[in-house]
């Protein structure tokens, strides 16, 4: 373990045509229209009836207001240099009701450090379906049967408590595996809302004998649905010998989640306070939650596990070898090997592939091609579970002959997730044709497809620098009433900051965020930043900046560098900036500090015109 301690610390339309964000604009109006136009339409005193209504603010809207918290017994909580890496997938466990007998909540696979984890954090602690035929076309059977679930789909959101109480009157009735499966599909459905007014209908309607887990997962839809403070608020109405480990270790993934870290570390010590067990799963939540923000703290969380006895999972150690890798520390990543080698502990596809991964992104080709020949097998026919990881690693090779053979084994009968891997894959070695091809033969076979799909091919275009044909797309979204989500936000903003309009990617991102009561992601908000940052556009930069504070992305120093350097581009003083972070918390790396030396007026060093050069 006390390798693993040291392998865990790596080095460091026009005006009156377009309408209110309340969500009356087209998604078509929204694109046609001028970027001036829709911000002036949206501040100024616009009398139209969609405008003079009040809706009430999403949950991702409310600033937070972060306390001094140390976390006691092992941790400081002064916040060290933090990386600014993007989102990591999220493990949990959840409800009886979402949880078949016969299937283990499985940990969520590491997303790549390319990727947004949109997907992953939403469904952690769920099954993975792909891993099992089984269990896959078992649920659809049960899903497209469900009455249920059909009643629940039909109903607009505020009617979802009548189609339910409907539905009980008509003398149905549901076991506890076929309302795991309905709340599954609303789930993957990303309706957390209607999930959520199921699960609070069930209770209220005393249906079915609620046990911890069916209280967490309700804890996990409230925090989803109405934020932290709603969910901690519940909590406290759970009764006593139902409020145990696992509910709180749901409220604890979900502060890692908003990347909360003070309350994440309240909600640690309050557990440790109750006397609940600690098991690998918190201090894996802590793990993840570190190497997101301060990766020195990991160090701490380890010890911690050795002096508690817990022994780290599989989960434990993807999470340090991606984070060796991500800092560039390959031997360390194989040191974390070796040691989970020691310990026993057999690796999974998805962790080799991050091992492969983090070897492509190093340059060292040979190691991360031998890696991917042991993961394809004697025979690549038959390893299906193989066949959506290497397409994409292959694609990150440059390995465009690798690509077309893997999919040549499973183009005739692919499964959604191959289909999503081949996309990535094509779009990645630049055959937007074939791509295409994917996506349009995936329709003929599906008829319909969920936003996931579209993302990726929005992506592509953003990617490959296609401006019309990702204008085109995104209007065919719009037609066929695909759900806006996080990730078709973060593309769209790409798409529009590569064609140059930076100014109209931040419009439609405030617009659509609104419209589709959106939490953007943190990386949406920092390509912003670093193209007002470049320009030396300390205005709109201060402005994305602040906005970044106000949705509760906080304790990340990588916006603070993008602002700096917003002033330094502008050859503009940063008066009091070191005064601020101290402030927020947030006390500068080594880049930072250079930075605020270089902007400091006070400060005698050469010239901005040398420190620019």
């Amino acid at each position: 373990m006390w390798a693993l301690r040291r392998a865990g610390n790596p080095l460091r339309v026009r005006a009156q045509q377009v309408v209110s964000a309340c969500g009356c604009a087209s998604l078509e109006v929204l694109l046609n229209a001028d970027a001036k136009d829709v911000e002036e339409h949206h501040e100024g005193n616009c009398q139209k009836a969609c405008c003079r209504r009040n809706p009430k603010l999403p949950a991702f809207l409310l600033s937070f207001s972060p306390s001094h918290f140390a976390l006691s017994r092992s941790f400081s909580s002064q916040a060290g240099a933090n990386s600014g890496n993007k989102d990591d997938a999220l493990e949990d466990g959840f409800s009886d009701l979402e949880v078949p007998p016969e299937a283990d909540t499985k940990d969520a696979g590491l997303t790549s450090e390319d990727s947004s984890d949109e997907d992953a954090t939403d469904e952690v602690g769920l099954p993975d379906v792909d891993a099992a035929a089984k269990h896959e076309k078992e649920h659809m059977k049960r899903a497209s049967d469900s009455i249920l679930l059909k009643a629940i789909i039909e109903a607009p959101r505020h009617e979802v408590t009548k189609a339910l109480e409907k539905w009980a009157n008509d003398g149905n009735t549901l076991d506890r595996g076929g309302i795991f499966f309905v709340l599954l599909s609303l789930r993957k459905r990303r309706w957390f809302d209607k999930a959520l007014q199921l699960h609070e209908w069930f209770e209220k309607s005393k249906v079915l004998e609620f046990g911890e887990r069916d209280y967490a997962s309700r804890v996990d839809l409230t925090a989803k649905v109405y934020g932290l403070q709603k969910a901690e608020q519940y909590i406290e109405k759970i009764p006593a010998p139902h409020r145990g480990e696992i509910v709180y270790r749901t409220l604890l993934a979900n502060c890692v989640h908003e990347a909360n870290v003070n309350k994440a570390e309240q909600v640690f010590n309050k557990m440790k306070d109750l006397g609940l067990p600690i098991t690998v799963f918190s201090f894996n939540q802590l793990v993840l939650l570190y190497k997101r923000v301060d990766k020195k703290k990991i160090a701490d969380v380890l010890a911690m596990m050795e002096k508690e006895n817990v022994k780290p999972s599989l989960f434990s150690y993807k999470l340090l070898v991606d984070a060796k890798g991500a800092a560039r520390d390959i031997e360390g990543m194989e040191k974390v090997v070796e040691q989970m080698e020691t310990e026993g502990v057999e690796p999974d596809l998805m962790f080799q592939a991050t091992i492969a991964r983090h070897y492509i992104f190093d340059g060292q080709r040979e190691k991360a091609e031998a890696l991917l020949e042991s993961m394809e097998g004697d025979d690549i026919n038959t390893n299906r579970a193989a066949w959506k990881i290497l397409l994409p690693l292959y694609a990150f090779l440059g390995k465009n002959h690798d690509v077309e053979r893997i999919w040549s084994v499973c183009k005739d009968n692919p499964r959604l997730e191959e289909c999503l891997s081949a996309i990535e894959a094509f779009g990645r070695l630049g055959n937007v044709e074939e791509a295409e091809k994917v996506f349009e033969d995936m329709l003929v076979k599906w008829k319909t497809l969920s936003s996931k799909y579209y993302n990726a091919m929005l992506k592509m275009y953003a990617n490959q620098n296609l401006f019309d044909k990702g204008k085109e797309f995104l209007k065919r979204m719009d037609e066929n009433h695909v759900k806006f989500g996080n990730r078709s936000l973060d593309s769209l903003v790409k798409l529009y900051v590569d064609a140059g309009d930076v100014g109209k990617a931040e419009s439609l991102l405030h617009k659509l965020s609104l419209k589709n009561r959106i939490r953007p992601q943190y990386t949406t908000y920092l390509m912003l930043l670093d193209s007002y940052s470049k320009k030396g556009d300390i205005h709109n930069s201060e402005k994305v900046f602040n906005r970044l504070r106000q949705i509760g992305y906080t304790g990340r120093i990588r916006q603070y560098q993008l602002l700096l350097q917003a002033y330094l581009n502008a050859r503009a003083p940063a008066y009091g900036f070191k005064e601020r972070m101290k402030a927020d918390n947030i006390f500068p790396n080594n880049a930072v500090s250079t930075l605020i030396a270089a902007t400091d007026p006070f400060v005698k060093k050469k010239s901005i015109s040398e420190l620019l050069d």
